[in-house]
């Protein structure tokens, strides 16, 4: 059992969803990623997903788009995505890594997998890989026991969720609408009816992400989601932030506020 497995049952057995907070290695600095991840777990977030900046996201919005490119410009590669990596997992706090598929293969399948483990990490979401090219990775990841996870959509037809949901492990990452990822006013409706058709075919804890901004946003999620992702309401703040000060203490209220979102769904 991973961090991750261990803090999705804990938070299922406190009848509650998790908070997972998503913030992209590099940025807004090499270290102030590193004081962003300490501000989140100080607030509260129940586990924390590290991007890998990328220089062609398919599912990032402008806003991750724009930390990503400030990431690179910086230099950011797998050497700061560990570093960060080890960084959140030695808190204490379950850890995972977001990644595009061409960084994993340009590193190598088995190293990567291994070095996720070796820096305390439970898991690596990719959301590009599908089950059909997935041979590989999974033999890594199940070699380094971590887990691999994937993401459904609204679009995704039932006999396929049940083959995805199949291989995913520590949980099933439900994108709430079909677009990039980006803060809204609302979260699409079509995300409660893929959590209940993913339940349908899977017993995995079901994290919802794409959209949620707000203490609301969470805790209408949490109603029937195993977790709440939130990723671009942090980065805005810290991009619109006067400076590093500022910044670190937006996202500290509002990593506070989405905690008690979380708890109050139920």
């Amino acid at each position: 059992m991973t961090a991750l497995d261990s803090v999705l049952v804990k938070c299922r057995t406190e009848n509650r969803a998790a908070l997972i907070a998503y913030i992209p290695a590099g940025f807004p600095s090499r270290q102030g990623c590193l004081k962003v991840i300490q501000t989140l777990v100080d607030a509260g977030v129940d586990a924390i997903e590290i991007g890998f900046p990328y220089s062609d996201p398919v599912m990032d919005g402008p806003v991750i788009q724009e930390a990503a490119d400030i990431s690179l410009k910086a230099g950011t590669g797998a050497a700061e995505v560990f570093e960060a990596l080890k960084v959140a997992s030695d808190t204490g706090t379950a850890s995972v890594v977001m990644t595009y598929w061409n960084p994993i293969e340009r590193y190598g399948v088995e190293k990567f997998a291994a070095s996720i483990a070796e820096n305390g990490g439970a898991g690596v979401i990719t959301p590009d890989l599908t089950i059909e090219e997935s041979e590989s990775w999974l033999a890594a990841t199940k070699a380094n026991s971590i887990n691999p996870i994937y993401v459904v959509a609204p679009s995704t037809k039932d006999p396929r969720l049940a083959r995805v949901t199949s291989k995913t492990g520590g949980f099933i990452y439900a994108a709430s609408s079909m677009g990039v990822t980006g803060t809204r006013e609302s979260v699409s409706i079509d995300a409660k009816d893929l959590v209940s058709r993913i339940r349908k075919v899977s017993d995995l804890p079901v994290c919802v992400g794409l959209g949620v901004s707000t203490r609301e946003q969470a805790k209408s999620l949490a109603a029937y989601a195993d977790g709440v992702i939130v990723g671009s309401a942090f980065i805005k703040l810290l991009l619109n932030a006067k400076d590093e000060k500022a910044g670190l203490e937006a996202v500290s209220q509002l990593a506070k506020e989405l905690a008690i979102g979380v708890r109050e769904g139920r």
